[in-house]
């Protein structure tokens, strides 16, 4: 029987179920995080074989034990992974220094990790990317900024998610960047681009070939929905489009991926933009080698009436998967953010759309910046059905202007 170490099981709530599926595969799997064993959820106990707490997941040497623990009680470990983007960096130098050669190693972590080393792969696909500047200084980032105008966008180079990242429209607000920054930390300056993101979500066997596709559109800013504390919208596509599959299957190749859920950013652009392409068009944002985030895999689940859990736990067992594709639907997320006036309450909401609901509940907060407070998660056969939905769940009160 195979041994697997997943690592943090229990966070995002729903991965218990990667490893309900790798058990019934007959893996073991050997959990570690730092939640104590009594507050797990039951489905998570049931599918682990042996969790190891250690005081911090921060700590490598505590997990370095941990895992040798595993060896020593368990023999020889083939897989480890959190499916985490927080942990992606830890997962490959534990594989490097256990030699488990199934996924990307310590020296693999500058190309799927450093915003700015993507770029060199993304266009060895043959894909655009955006002109970009390291952020050193301010005198660089003047010089950068009359080649490509205001706005620029910043972000760490190495970051998770929208974190850190700013929309930069003056000189004065470059210097309130530089006085601001973190400490420590590399950012890179890019050009800004009005577009709106489309993903490519796939699992990849063990010869870089895709098991299971699809997408999703995000119609507004993750940057401003962390910066500006909006709702947050986003749908897994009934169809995946022809251009992003073609993107995707390209990325894959240039990464040289193998062996993984992978959640690959691109932007679709809303104008013409001068070195990359036509209204439309498809140029790169980053990789991201793990699920996409929160409950998008439950949402992959509902748009194609199948178990992304599952494929991904056959791709692990067998590298393929016989698991069925169904119908398919338009899968909307919406996140409220509390404290807004919305017009439409949500047992309003839940009247008019039950039925079509697959999930409702109070977001966590560790995922709340990007994702909102209360979110609701509905199927629909349209995207006009959907678009609908959009507009009844984030329409907000008329206030009366006073005399």
């Amino acid at each position: 029987m195979r041994n697997f170490v997943f690592i943090s099981p229990n966070f995002p709530t729903n991965y218990w179920m990667f490893c309900r599926e790798l058990k019934n595969n007959g893996i073991n799997v050997l959990g570690i995080g730092d939640c104590p064993y009594d507050y797990l959820m039951p489905e998570l106990k049931d599918s682990l074989k042996e969790y190891f707490k250690v005081n911090t997941l921060e700590n490598d040497d505590e997990v370095y034990r941990a895992i040798a623990f595993f060896i020593f009680k368990y023999g020889r470990i083939e897989w480890i992974e959190s499916n985490n983007e927080y942990w992606l960096e830890r997962d490959a130098r534990l594989r490097t220094d256990f030699n488990i050669k199934t996924s990307f190693q310590a020296d693999d972590i500058p190309r799927i990790k450093y915003k700015s080393k993507m770029k060199e792969f993304y266009l060895k696909a043959g894909i655009p990317v955006a002109k970009h500047h390291m952020a050193d200084n301010m005198e660089g980032c003047l010089e950068f900024i009359k080649e490509v105008g205001y706005p620029v966008i910043t972000k760490p180079d190495n970051g998770v998610g929208a974190s850190d990242t700013h929309k930069i429209s003056s000189d004065e607000e470059l210097k309130e960047f530089f006085a601001a920054k973190w400490d420590g930390v590399e950012y890179i300056m890019e050009e800004f681009v009005n577009a709106e993101v489309n993903s490519y979500d796939a699992i990849i066997d063990s010869n870089g070939e895709p098991i299971f596709e699809t997408g999703n559109v995000t119609p507004n800013s993750i940057m401003d929905v962390v910066n500006n504390l909006d709702n947050s919208l986003y749908y897994i596509v009934k169809d995946l489009p022809a251009d992003t599959k073609a993107a995707g299957r390209a990325t894959v190749k240039s990464f040289g991926v193998k062996s993984r859920f992978v959640h690959f950013e691109f932007f679709r652009l809303l104008e013409d933009h001068e070195g990359l392409g036509k209204k439309g068009d498809i140029m790169a944002l980053e990789v991201n080698m793990r699920p996409c985030g929160g409950f998008t895999p439950d949402m992959i689940n509902f748009a194609n009436s199948t178990n992304v859990y599952k494929i991904w736990a056959d791709m692990i067992a067998f590298d393929k998967s016989t698991m069925p594709v169904g119908e398919h639907a338009y899968c909307a997320f919406a996140g409220r953010r509390d404290g807004k006036p919305f017009k439409y309450s949500h047992e309003q909401i839940m009247e008019k759309y039950g039925e079509q609901m697959r999930m409702v509940e109070r977001i966590p907060d560790a995922l709340s910046g990007a994702m909102g407070n209360q979110m609701y998660v509905a199927n629909f056969p349209t995207k006009k059905a959907m678009d609908k939905f959009y507009r009844d769940i984030i329409k907000e009160k008329r206030t009366k202007n006073k005399a």
